[in-house]
């Protein structure tokens, strides 16, 4: 896999582009080190690069027990540390999942999804991140 950045302007706004072509990201700092406010901030990526990666899996899990999500969103918070690198010491996800779905199918999956699947999730959680989630089923 192979990712490429390019700055775009004279400050710290980046354009990234990975696999697919022509699907841009655009990155930028936050304002005490000169960004915008043109992008997503890294740390942010790395919020929804886990919650992506555990929403994929999870609605692919649900899909295959045949439950029917008419709707789908989550929402994922961090906690850094104060210390320089500022790292997330926790991360907690809250899934909302709206449909014809079981209620016990939904938490297996969602486990399987997190904890089996997920390999940002595995690769945080070998730094030593503490990543928690729950369920709201409507």
């Amino acid at each position: 896999m192979k990712v490429e950045l390019k700055r775009v302007n004279d400050a710290v706004h980046f354009e990234g582009e990975g696999v697919a072509p022509n699907v841009k990201i655009n990155i930028d700092g936050s304002p005490d080190i000169g960004g915008l406010g043109l992008g997503a901030r890294p740390m942010e990526l790395v919020l929804m690069a886990l919650g992506s990666c555990s929403s994929l899996d999870l609605v692919t899990i649900l899909k295959k027990q045949k439950q029917v999500i008419h709707d789908f969103s989550v929402a994922i918070e961090g906690k850094r540390r104060e210390q320089v690198p500022t790292i997330f010491t926790h991360i907690h996800m809250v899934f909302s999942l709206s449909g014809e779905i079981d209620p016990g199918k939904a938490e297996k999956a969602a486990e399987l999804a997190v904890k089996k699947y997920c390999s940002v999730h595995d690769m945080l959680a070998a730094g030593g991140v503490e990543i928690t989630y729950s369920l709201l089923i409507n």
